[in-house]
């Protein structure tokens, strides 16, 4: 039997000789004051594995349903001169580059100023409030901005009564969630507020809502992960949606071209995906004593997760730089550290940790072919509490995507969260510039755990 590094195994398989490889690793990376938490944790398993039993059942029996497209400051309430961006709280300062530069578009777009310089100078002085979407029960894609004109889909969960909101995908090339700021964006976001976002709002009021599990289980089937790859979500939520478009619309023009719109971007049901992972994640939230995940979320300097237990509170640590493939003409060197809210997506057991379903996303973010897809799901679920009852994988005989981010496994054993995602520019203005997985860093989850072993 070989324990531990995979090294030795191999060296006495390539002598010929039989071998059992144990992937070993000492628990909690043998620090003693990780050790002693998670055997403080220990003492309480019985009452900790009951939490997150109904923890879990909050997680994955929600009823998500898309029923509306309002402005954010109708749907949120949303106060004029106020920007919410993706991931934990972070101030001016701190931004990286393609986050500021968004939201000094922002705030042109809403004609709060004129230029740049005047954009920066309102923000400086306190005079734009700056707060994470996740306070407002909402979740924004890579820069993840929202502002008070802004058309924002709703998602109710059902079975739970809560709601949660995010923007309408802008599509693919220079978009700002990606960091891009010129006049293009502007038009598109215009675009989008004064035209596709109340046809599309219209739509859903009179489809009376459009239920997304049984929509997003289906997709899964279909070979999506639903983060970066949607092409089946978005195709089947266009089925269902533009009977209801074309019935609302008061301009043939119009329902041309919305319908063009989305049938031109394939990551259009990546916003909803991250709206009903909201809706369904937040009822897990406030569970005494469960130490499941319920949020992830990255501002592109740090990454931040919540647990259930823990509340509203957020454990941080400095975010990793995606790798995967790149767009011609853009390398490494030129990608800025992993930025978005779409993390939530595998927070509710979908994303990376459902790559087994889809090994196209494998190759296109850089990850190898189906044996990696396989490993990648295979390895996520030693961190997760069980399989998911109703996001089931076909290349797994149906069995459920792993799902219930457990941050004691994830100490234990090391292992971390993967995430697809797309890579931003480093460089204000460049917008995307490829698509690949990052890990979760290792440091906020043993922050989290360290609270909760000390938690009464």
């Amino acid at each position: 039997m070989s324990l531990g590094l995979g090294l030795f195994a191999e060296d006495l398989q390539r002598l010929g000789v039989p071998v059992v490889h144990l992937d070993w690793r000492p628990p909690a990376t043998a620090s003693p004051a990780l050790v002693a938490a998670l055997d403080r944790l220990e003492a309480r398993r019985d009452t900790i594995e009951l939490a997150n039993a109904e923890a879990f059942a909050r997680l994955v029996n929600g009823e998500p349903v898309l029923v509306d497209c309002r402005p954010a400051w109708e749907a949120l309430d949303l106060p004029q001169r106020t920007v919410l961006h993706a991931g934990p709280p972070i101030a001016w300062p701190r931004m990286c580059e393609p986050m500021r530069a968004a939201i000094l578009c922002a705030v042109r777009y809403e004609g709060w100023a004129a230029n740049d310089d005047a954009a920066a100078e309102l923000v400086r002085a306190g005079q734009v409030r700056l707060e994470p979407c996740h306070h407002w029960k909402a979740v924004g894609p890579m820069t993840g901005l929202i502002t008070s004109s802004m058309p924002v889909f709703v998602v109710e969960n059902r079975a739970h009564g809560n709601r949660a909101h995010v923007t309408i995908n802008e599509g693919l090339g220079k978009v700002l969630r990606f960091g891009a700021n010129d006049a293009s964006v502007i038009a598109r976001l215009s675009w989008l507020a004064q035209e596709a976002g109340p046809l599309l709002g219209a739509a859903l009021r009179a489809s009376g809502g459009i239920a997304l599990r049984p929509l997003m289980a289906q997709a899964l089937g279909m070979g999506d992960e639903m983060h970066q790859r949607n092409v089946a979500a978005s195709a089947l939520l266009a089925r269902a949606l533009m009977p209801h478009v074309a019935r609302a619309a008061d301009r043939h023009h119009a329902v041309a071209r919305l319908a063009e719109f989305i049938a031109g971007n394939d990551q259009f049901f990546l916003n909803v995906a991250m709206a009903a992972g909201k809706a369904l994640a937040d009822p897990a939230a406030g569970v005494p004593e469960s130490t499941l995940v319920t949020v992830m979320a990255r501002n592109g300097t740090d990454f931040g997760i919540r647990v259930s237990a823990l509340g509203e509170r957020w454990f941080t640590a400095p975010v990793n730089t995606p790798v995967g493939l790149y767009f011609p003409g853009f390398s490494a060197e030129d990608a800025n550290p992993d930025m978005g809210d779409s993390a939530i997506v595998e927070t509710i057991g979908l994303g990376g940790g459902a790559m087994a379903a889809s090994p196209a996303v494998a190759r296109f973010v850089g990850a190898g072919g189906m044996r990696e897809a396989m490993a990648a799901t295979s390895e996520i679920q030693e961190i997760c509490f069980a399989e998911h009852p109703h996001f089931r994988i076909p290349t797994l005989d149906e069995r459920g995507a792993p799902a219930g981010i457990d941050v004691r496994r994830v100490v234990e054993i090391g292992v971390t969260p993967l995430i697809n995602t797309g890579i931003a520019g480093r460089k204000a203005g460049t917008g995307q510039i490829g698509a690949g997985v990052v890990r979760a860093p290792l440091a906020c989850f043993e922050q989290a755990v360290l609270a909760l072993a000390d938690a009464t």
